[in-house]
């Protein structure tokens, strides 16, 4: 089984991200789960994006830095959306990651905000909505696909609809069905490691 940190999307450590955790769990896995707002959650994306950027925001590397650390090298990183950027960034640049699963976001593998090379034998999964304004239509999904290109062992999954953060069953916009599938492929990648 594996051992796994998941950062939280921008509206926070909602209760969605909660039942997700625990259906990894479920399944044999170990899950840590930091939340990086300090218990705060935003009803609308827009209003997590505010805050990400205000002054009362923390220093997310750190955080996600301290999570990491308290942990085994030889672990596996996931993130949805915002938190896929430090589970992303701690994939490419912290020594023994296992793996990485990466929702609804995707940093490019070259270019300015590049964290690098991807490391090689580190599997990666990524998922998203086809549609997604965020994902498909900010360029995610193309920086998804240069990332899978490069790996041996990678794997883009896209999904209809437009929805954003639609895993989150504590959400307006949650899609059972995709979220279900969703949760199937992480849950067999999870089971080859």
């Amino acid at each position: 089984m594996a051992t796994v940190l998941l950062f939280h999307h921008i509206q926070g450590l909602t209760p969605g991200m909660t039942a997700f955790a625990d259906r990894l769990r479920e399944a044999g896995h170990t899950v840590h789960m930091p939340d990086l707002f300090g218990g705060r959650t935003f009803d609308t994306i827009q209003e997590g994006a505010a805050f990400t950027q205000s002054a009362e925001a923390p220093d997310f590397d750190a955080l996600a830095d301290q999570a990491a650390e308290e942990l085994p090298a030889s672990i596996v990183y996931l993130g949805f959306s915002m938190g896929v950027m430090q589970a992303q960034r701690l994939a490419q640049t912290r020594p023994g990651a296992e793996g990485a699963v990466l929702c609804e976001a995707c940093v490019p593998i070259s270019g300015e905000w590049a964290f690098g090379p991807w490391p090689e034998g580190v599997p990666v999964q990524i998922h998203g909505m086809d549609a997604d304004e965020f994902f498909a239509l900010e360029g995610d999904v193309d920086a998804a696909r240069e990332l899978v290109a490069s790996v041996s062992d990678g794997q883009v999954f896209t999904y209809p609809g437009d929805a954003h953060l639609f895993a989150d069953s504590s959400l307006p916009q949650y899609d059972a069905a995709a979220a279900d599938l969703m949760t199937e492929r992480i849950l067999g990648f999870l089971a080859r490691l």
